[in-house]
């Protein structure tokens, strides 16, 4: 398989977001120098926003979304929004608030599921934590990120010799029992307590007494690869669904003066089902569009105009074709691997895809050069969703469901195509300059 130089820029700029991306906050923030760095301008929910023609913005939320535009040249009325809209969290362990024990001198870790990951797919893993730890100063609460470089846990499995039907049963891990982590000795659970907080504040450098809590999430410290016998594959945790985060990213920063306001709208708590103030469930991307369309004067019914005349791309991963399962697949719906973006539809709506919207966006494939696919969900497997219905429902804007073909999703190591990554790139900037 030939793939382009620029193709595997593409692909390793990804994996280096990635690596640098182990907890949404991170992402957010890496998502926030890329953005500084083309001369957007941050904004703050808190102050009164003042903007200038065709002009860079952007506003976090609590650190794990976040939401950029660029104001188009032509009247929000008459062209409306080119949104796209991905999530900045996946699913895996997170440490629980009194998260250190010590079970017969070993410490441990309490975690709790986030979302829905492959829970077999963490164990013999070399784990560390990264996220947010909020500490108190003379000044009042500061929030720190943090990443612990080297791996400080491991969830090691059991012995073949003592479960003798893992391979014909599959692994099972009691949520509660079976996935507190080994992270070192301890005489005590005090001792446990003592060594996370002393690790933590001597990589902040600040007291152990002064931090009061955490978000902090496990991640693989294996870093982002290449494979395959022309590495034409990739290898990450995380790329649900943070390779549409990225792909979104790099079009809106590489499209030039857009006619139609575009917005890059990135949301924490899909895996959770969205319902937050940072998720897509709750007001953040309807508040800033309704500021967006104050500041242009714009009536209420000019913005309810605008949003007719506006598309949104709900762009989140799709389930490629494994040859070892195809019983588990739909029939003519055997999307591969480094074969371009998928469109993803489902009667049931749990994606938001209607006629209308997928052929506007193959429309865009085609104007772009880009192959595209088609995917449906077996009938008899219940489906995932995203959050494609939630805005499309918010909203009353026209929505499609896209997304980059990968295998084991939602394991702590996925996979996806090389190629894929530049097709939904190049995509999604002739959305925004559309």
């Amino acid at each position: 398989m030939q793939v382009s130089i620029e193709a595997r820029q593409h692909a390793q700029a990804l994996l280096n977001f990635i690596d640098a991306s182990p907890s949404p906050w991170h992402a957010v923030t890496q998502v926030e120098k890329a953005l500084a760095a083309q001369g957007f301008t941050q904004l703050n929910e808190r102050d009164a926003w003042q903007f200038t023609q065709g002009g860079k913005y952007y506003v976090v939320r609590d650190g794990g979304s976040i939401i950029a535009f660029v104001l188009g040249q032509a009247a929000i009325a008459e062209h409306g929004f080119r949104i796209v809209g991905a999530h900045t969290d996946s699913p895996g362990l997170r440490l629980k608030p009194k998260a250190a024990y010590s079970t017969e001198g070993i410490a441990q870790f309490g975690v709790e599921v986030y979302g829905g990951p492959i829970l077999a797919t963490f164990t013999d893993r070399d784990l560390s934590l990264a996220g947010r730890v909020i500490v108190k100063t003379i000044s009042g609460l500061t929030s720190h990120l943090i990443k612990l470089d080297q791996p400080i846990a491991r969830l090691p499995n059991l012995a073949i010799h003592m479960n003798r039907e893992v391979n014909e049963k599959g692994l099972a891990l009691n949520k509660q029992t079976g996935l507190p982590l080994i992270f070192g000795h301890a005489a005590n659970s005090e001792t446990a307590k003592q060594l996370l907080a002393d690790t933590l504040a001597s990589s902040l450098q600040v007291n152990a007494a002064d931090i009061l809590s955490w978000d902090l999430a496990f991640y693989d410290t294996q870093r982002g690869s290449f494979w395959g016998i022309e590495q034409e594959f990739i290898a990450n945790s995380q790329l649900d669904n943070l390779a549409s985060c990225h792909a979104a990213l790099e079009a809106m920063i590489g499209t030039e003066k857009p006619q139609a306001t575009g917005i890059c709208a990135l949301f924490d708590h899909e895996e959770v089902g969205s319902e937050s103030a940072t998720g897509a469930g709750g007001s953040f991307l309807l508040d800033v569009m309704a500021r967006i369309c104050h500041s242009h004067n714009l009536s209420h019914e000019e913005k309810l105009r605008s949003y007719s005349q506006s598309f949104f791309i709900s762009a989140d991963m799709a389930h490629a074709f494994h040859p070892n399962h195809a019983g588990s697949y739909e029939p003519c719906h055997h999307v591969q691997v480094n074969q371009g973006p998928v469109i993803k539809t489902n009667a049931n709506q749990r994606y938001s895809t209607n006629a209308a919207t997928a052929a506007r966006f193959i429309q865009l494939c085609e104007q772009a050069g880009v192959p595209y696919q088609q995917y449906a969900h077996r009938t008899d497997l219940g489906c995932g969703s995203t959050i494609g219905p939630i805005m499309a429902a918010q909203l009353g804007i026209a929505t499609v469901d896209v997304g980059n073909p990968m295998w084991a999703m939602h394991s702590i190591r996925e996979s996806a195509g090389v190629l894929d990554h530049g097709y939904m790139i190049a995509t999604l900037k002739q959305h925004y300059a559309s």
